[in-house]
């Protein structure tokens, strides 16, 4: 299908005499047609950016959806704007089926296309706009039911990682018979939370090896069980680093070249958490006000599809984890995240009663040296170094926390319940 795409898109870079760029609605590049000439000039920088990585970025994509392009019916011009590195202007050919947009074609103007009309407004298009916008509908189709494909297979992976131990066999059956031969491959689950769950149409998978299925489910289901897995409720002074139990997240499938090789699985994950859909929520009233970034967990590679709702639950964990400490992210495997293993898999619950008042806002500087400290071992030139303060202002630190919680910091146990409970508070 993907030879169709490219057919078509130089079919219209060949109509219009411009090179073409095809990308799909989140800007990811499908096909390109080829760019003839040895002017330098020939691509500006938003467009060589585009087809090396792939993607373009979201301020490019900010620039082009302000002319209406998500809305238009017809061909639009975007004039250049050399500040935001387009120094060439633009015709959009919107890419739709049935009224929904499922991407864009993009042609360079040069200047010999600045005489073509695109129609609007009463006035007819130019013949080779009509054939182009022809073979942008066909485009349209082919994206479409490319969705609707990927849609199926995502709703059969849903209904496997949602399903009861005793509905498993008979969903993983299904899903076999989806995947085809790609089901005998091992197979690598990726979670990106949170996801914003899009409009009822389905967007078509990203052109990415490996990647067999998505679909977004709510943070709080568990496999098979419906547990609430999102974790205990935020206090006051707990970094916002975490996706409530109604907020979605991706699960995707990915086919692996081995068990040891988690390359594709990695690649998935960094292109999944640079859509416009990963992150997202806002930092509490108090704070900076800014957008939270999304983060992305891999769970253990499977042979076997009924393990496909653990793998599951271990690839939200490690990108809950990740959400809530940055160093693990923004891609964090389940294997290297340590405590929130365990803390993840834990109901929510209401921080204990002794570490309540240190996790009041006027006190996070204390909770963060309390975490540091903690996290170094208790070792105190260690964590006055990593928290950039004399030590005597640490042991300073640390004896008002005791005063506050009534924790003895140099009892296991207590170091223990405070530790977690810290941990616990960032999800």
């Amino acid at each position: 299908m993907r030879g169709d795409y490219q057919q078509l898109v130089d079919e219209i870079s060949a109509a219009l005499a411009a090179p073409a760029t095809l990308e799909d609605r989140d800007f990811g590049l499908i096909a390109f047609g080829a760019h003839e000439g040895d002017d330098d000039l020939v691509m500006d920088p938003v467009r060589t950016r585009s087809i090396l990585q792939r993607r373009s970025t979201a301020a490019v994509r900010a620039w082009f959806e302000a002319f209406g392009i998500a809305r238009a019916k017809t061909a639009l011009r975007i004039p250049p704007d050399p500040a935001a590195g387009v120094f060439k202007g633009r015709i959009c050919l919107p890419v739709r089926h049935r009224g929904i947009v499922h991407g864009y074609v993009w042609l360079l103007d040069d200047g010999h296309l600045t005489d073509l009309e695109l129609g609007g407004g009463g006035t007819p298009p130019d013949p080779r706009i009509e054939q182009a916008m022809e073979s942008a509908a066909g485009i349209g189709a082919l994206l479409a039911a490319e969705a609707r494909a990927g849609a199926e297979v995502g709703d059969l992976l849903r209904a496997l990682l949602v399903s009861r131990p005793a509905e498993r066999a008979a969903a993983s059956a299904a899903l076999r018979e989806g995947l085809r031969s790609a089901a005998d491959a091992p197979l690598m689950v990726v979670a990106v939370t949170p996801w914003g769950v899009p409009e009822t149409d389905h967007a078509p998978l990203p052109n990415l090896p490996g990647l067999l299925a998505a679909c977004a489910l709510p943070a709080a289901n568990g496999p098979g069980d419906g547990a609430d897995t999102a974790g205990p409720a935020p206090s006051a002074a707990a970094p916002p680093h975490r996706a409530t139990a109604d907020t979605p997240s991706l699960a995707a499938l990915v086919r692996l070249r081995s068990p040891s090789s988690w390359a594709a699985a990695h690649t998935v994950a960094e292109h999944l958490l640079r859509s416009p859909r990963a992150g997202g929520g806002l930092a509490p009233s108090g704070t900076e006000a800014r957008t939270l970034p999304g983060a992305a967990g891999l769970g253990t590679p499977v042979r076997e599809l009924s393990a496909l709702p653990a793998a599951w639950q271990e690839a939200l964990a490690a990108a809950r984890a990740a959400r809530a400490e940055p160093r693990l992210g923004p891609v964090a495997e389940w294997s290297t995240i340590g405590s929130y293993r365990l803390l993840t898999g834990l109901p929510p619950a209401e921080p204990d009663a002794t570490v309540r008042p240190l996790l009041a806002p006027a006190h996070s500087e204390l909770a963060r040296t309390a975490e540091v400290f903690l996290d170094c071992a208790g070792q105190a030139g260690r964590a006055a170094q990593a928290l950039g303060i004399h030590r005597q202002t640490l042991y300073y630190r640390l004896g008002r926390v005791e005063k506050l919680t009534g924790l003895d910091l140099d009892e296991g146990g207590d170091r223990l319940l405070l530790h977690m409970a810290l941990k616990t508070a960032r999800l």
